[in-house]
């Protein structure tokens, strides 16, 4: 029981997700992006555009009116000047629109970067047969994220709603005004009516947006979460597992061990402790600065060692201290440090006269 009770815990998403897990859902298309942010400045920037370019929007469509009116006046209605009158009326109108959807394009792709820079993935488009499943389809509708989209949705019209309702208590004494007025003056003041509403309902939907950005990377945080194992799993993916790592550490010994058996033959002396300790030392004079250890071991291996240099008739030297000192300082491959010159020279000069009597 307790150990079912340890694995559900370590299933449990309770550790940040780490660098990989956040680029790997940034592939997926998995960002903290919030279409709210979107639609303010798209909205803002619009109202903003219109601000600027409505003079000319409306001497726009009243040339676009006198014309339409002076090619029908007179005309014969027939398919070619229906034509004809429908491709200038297409023509005129793309030209009035096009500033408009080309700056709200520029504003939605500007808070798009803004939140997460440049991303394009194609996770989003693919075909995922368990969206058609009725069961996940009932779990999103009644999900946390649904209500929240819901309860969003709701305040927004609410607050929209009411600022509308204000903005036309506070000019209600002005339509019954526009009775007399002429078309060209009572546009301008429905105009400037629905600027009012429209900057303050971009206002408003810049504050949702800031509440909602907040919001989705909190769920976006929370969303991308791991486990304890899945962070030990990714570890052992990105180190190797443990075992693989130890065979292979194994295998780089084996092959440090083979190399030094090949080379200990070459040796000057082995330096004995006599039993634990065997460290062989070769020195040249034209090629080396100081003696170098090319073989050191203990127990087993110190009498492999031993039984080698016997066999190939190397000299052994009794020294203890020295033993000692050289297998736990120097490695294999390393010449001797200066502080022990002065030992290591007494024995190259004790085998030296050993081999001198000899001869």
């Amino acid at each position: 029981m307790v150990k079912w009770n340890l694995q559900w815990f370590a299933g449990e998403k309770t550790e940040k997700a780490t660098p990989k897990k956040r680029q790997d859902s940034r592939k997926k298309g998995q960002v903290a992006r919030s279409q709210e942010v979107n639609s303010a400045i798209i909205l803002l920037v619009t109202f903003l555009t219109l601000f600027f370019l409505g003079q000319q929007t409306i001497d726009g469509i009243q040339r676009l009116t006198s014309h339409i009116l002076g090619v029908l006046t007179g005309t014969e209605i027939t398919p070619i000047t229906v034509f004809s009158v429908g491709l200038d009326i297409t023509i005129l109108a793309s030209l009035l629109v096009a500033p408009f959807l080309l700056v709200a394009m520029a504003a939605g792709l500007t808070a798009s970067y803004l939140q997460v820079g440049f991303l394009f993935s194609t996770e989003a488009i693919k075909v995922k047969w368990n969206r058609i499943n009725p069961l996940s389809g009932f779990k999103r509708i009644f999900s946390k994220r649904a209500l929240v989209e819901l309860v969003k949705s709701i305040l927004k019209v609410s607050f929209v709603g009411y600022i509308a309702y204000m903005v036309i208590m506070e000019n209600l004494h002005t339509f019954p005004k526009m009775m007399g007025m002429d078309v060209t003056t009572a546009l301008a003041i429905i105009a400037n009516i629905g600027f009012d509403v429209g900057w303050r309902v971009a206002l408003l939907l810049l504050f949702v947006a800031a509440i909602d950005l907040w919001y989705q990377r909190y769920s976006h945080e929370e969303s991308i979460k791991m486990s304890k194992q899945e962070v030990k799993d990714e570890h052992k993916q990105a180190e190797g597992d443990p075992q693989i790592r130890s065979k292979i550490r194994q295998r780089m010994r084996e092959a440090a061990m083979r190399r030094m058996m090949q080379e200990l033959p070459q040796a000057d002396v082995v330096i004995t402790n006599p039993t634990h300790f065997a460290i062989a030392l070769k020195y040249d004079g034209n090629s080396m600065a100081a003696p170098r250890v090319i073989a050191k071991g203990q127990d087993f291996l110190a009498q492999k060692i031993k039984e080698v240099a016997q066999t190939h008739g190397i000299p052994m030297v009794e020294d203890k201290p020295l033993a000692q000192t050289l297998y736990r300082t120097v490695e294999v491959g390393d010449q001797i440090p200066a502080d022990l010159f002065q030992a290591v020279a007494e024995v190259f000069a004790f085998v030296f006269r050993m081999k001198q009597k000899k001869a």
